[in-house]
């Protein structure tokens, strides 16, 4: 059975783990207050979130249910850690990658290398290509090279641990010019109304 798709603030918490750990090592394992800060943090981030505590707790239950945090107990607070390389069966290379794509969104290679420094040091751009290609290559991927965007030198790269749905959204909303994807909505929305009448009429009521 594969993994399930983790939900937008599960990746947060997972991916504010991670970087905590490299980046304040003193503080790491996090206390519920401290991962809370992480992950509404407004620098480096993308989208930016305002996630209470009694939401984020709801969430570190979700990810222990599937073995990705564990509580570090011993201490006065309740702290947490990550157990993303085992979890996921990925190196500490690739976790850095997928880190940072939870983080901040789709990345060229380029700026992945540099965004993960801190977390791995990669020699060169080709071997952050290489992680990711064979991050894409896996039976049920991790990560996907959108198309480029008009007028742009390199692709970026989006992770697909929430599932693809964001990531082909992303892919449509980067490569058409703005006039075709207003297009390409309006005949989307348009092919669903048409599903919802036809549902409705089978139903024997008036949408």
């Amino acid at each position: 059975m594969g993994r399930r798709d983790l939900t937008p603030l599960e990746a947060r918490v997972l991916a504010v783990l991670v970087e905590k750990e490299s980046t304040v090592p003193d503080s790491y394992p996090l206390s519920a207050n401290a991962l809370t800060s992480g992950c509404n943090q407004k620098t480096a981030r993308d989208p930016v979130m305002d996630v209470s505590e009694a939401e984020l707790l709801a969430t570190v239950e979700e990810l222990k249910a599937l073995h990705l945090v564990n509580t570090v107990s011993g201490s006065r607070v309740v702290r947490y850690e990550h157990n993303f390389a085992r979890g996921m069966g990925v190196p500490g290379a690739a976790m850095a990658l997928l880190t940072q794509l939870m983080l901040r969104g789709p990345q060229t290679a380029a700026e992945l290398r540099q965004n993960t420094e801190r977390l791995h040091r990669f020699a060169d751009v080709s071997s952050v290509e290489g992680f990711l290609e064979e991050l894409a290559a896996r039976e049920q991927p991790m990560a996907i090279k959108l198309p480029r965007a008009p007028g742009a030198r390199e692709a970026r790269w989006a992770h697909l641990l929430c599932g693809p749905v964001a990531s082909v959204e992303h892919a449509v909303a980067v490569a058409l010019p703005r006039d075709e994807e207003v297009a390409l909505l309006r005949a989307e929305v348009a092919s669903l109304r048409s599903l919802v009448n036809r549902i409705a009429a089978e139903l024997g009521i008036n949408p």
